[in-house]
């Protein structure tokens, strides 16, 4: 467990580092420019961030500090990788789960698993309730239970590395069942962009050889 409570952008970098590994493995450690923008994806990031070079590399280095993430050093570019697995002692299933609840907020267990698809294939909700049961009754808990919003029948969940930017989010407008499709391309097309940037980023090293 980390020292202290981590920052909304020390957050957002390890639920990207962790998104990246387990939903486009092949790019996985990420620079630093794919980090930055898979820290400011319009899609599947509640709230959208504008984080700078600067401020990802401070958050970077803190992260280092508390042994939550690591420099890969060794290719053309210097890489990130989170150590979430370790530091916290997590399975593929907890590791999706916690990943979702840094990039998103609070969720419903409904919400989890609708999320899920790309991260770790949970069967049913009862699944995903069963984990974060888990998750809540360890030693260092990792989540715990809140109110559920006005109309919902299903409580929410939040996680307790740190303190959540919108303690009560808004639904996001792309949640709505017919803009669903377009979020879903909205996010290949960021996830191609992220590739280009890879790319780019070795052809330019290779050329300055």
């Amino acid at each position: 467990m980390p020292s202290r409570e981590l920052e909304a952008l020390e957050i957002r970098v390890l639920g990207s580092l962790a998104e990246k590994q387990m939903s486009t493995p092949e790019y996985y450690p990420l620079t630093l420019n794919a980090l930055i923008a898979a820290c400011n994806q319009k899609s599947n990031r509640e709230p959208v961030m504008e984080a700078s070079e600067a401020e990802v590399q401070r958050a970077l280095d803190s992260l280092q500090e508390e042994k939550l993430a690591w420099k890969v050093v060794g290719g053309r570019a210097v890489r990130w990788e989170h150590n979430l697995d370790t530091a916290l002692q997590l399975d593929p299933a907890s590791k999706a789960i916690l990943t979702l609840l840094f990039l998103r907020g609070a969720q419903t267990p409904g919400e989890l698993r609708g999320r899920s698809d790309r991260l770790h294939p949970f069967g049913s909700i009862s699944e995903v309730e069963e984990m974060l049961q888990r998750l809540a009754a360890s030693p260092d808990p990792l989540v715990r239970e809140i109110a559920r919003r006005p109309g919902q029948k299903e409580s929410r969940w939040m996680h307790l590395l740190g303190s959540a930017p919108h303690p009560d989010p808004l639904p996001a407008s792309g949640e709505r069942g017919h803009d669903r499709p377009i979020a879903a391309r909205v996010q290949r097309l960021e996830e191609q962009i992220t590739a280009l940037l890879e790319e780019m980023n070795a052809l330019k090293a290779k050329l300055g050889e």
